[in-house]
């Protein structure tokens, strides 16, 4: 049984923490969390580095520019299809593919990526919103299992044989007796043709 399935604990006489862990752990559970937070960790570079003041040996270095806009509106999409991955888990799919290419639309557009630090956890995190589904409910997963039993037992019953019924008479054997000419038919046998005549 994996973890996802295990019961939780009864909430009576739970520390704070304890109740925070688990209220965590059910939201967790309950949504593609590892692929929005990739995803918003994958907004951070591509929005920093274009307004950062970088220096290299005692030389300033800026790059606020249009593709610095750019930069930041993909940054901060990012971050958005993070958030509503986690919020909106209904829409994960529209969100993994929005985040997968906003990813690879940032490696012209700033920087590579953020120099290659937003590519890896961009596409990750979308892949990860891509594949996550929910569990099944378990009133849902028994009704399932129910309906499962039930076409399985109908189809048993369709091809097994009828049951003999007590009060039926037995089927007519087959014809071991020869047959009884009826006057003015034609005989089936040979011997019963001669007395005929």
């Amino acid at each position: 049984m994996s973890s996802a399935l295990a019961e939780l604990r009864p909430a009576e006489h739970e520390h704070p923490a304890q109740w925070l862990r688990r209220v965590f752990r059910n939201f967790r559970r309950s949504r593609p969390f590892y692929g929005g937070l990739l995803a918003m960790i994958a907004g951070v570079p591509i929005m920093y580095f274009p307004y950062a003041k970088l220096s290299l040996s005692g030389m300033t270095m800026t790059m606020a520019t249009t593709a610095g806009a750019g930069s930041l509106i993909i940054g901060v999409l990012l971050i958005v299809l993070g958030l509503t991955a986690w919020f909106q888990p209904a829409i994960r799919v529209f969100a993994g593919v929005a985040t997968t290419l906003l990813v690879l639309v940032s490696i012209p557009v700033s920087n590579l990526s953020g120099f290659g630090t937003a590519l890896l956890p961009g596409l990750i995190g979308g892949g990860l919103m891509l594949a996550w589904a929910p569990l099944p409910e378990p009133e849902a997963e028994a009704a399932v299992a129910e309906t499962a039993m039930a076409q399985s037992t109908a189809a048993e019953s369709a091809t097994a044989p009828l049951p003999a019924v007590p009060a039926q008479a037995a089927p007519p054997a087959p014809d071991a007796a020869p047959a009884q000419s009826v006057e003015g038919t034609v005989p089936s046998r040979t011997g019963d043709a001669e007395e005929g005549r």
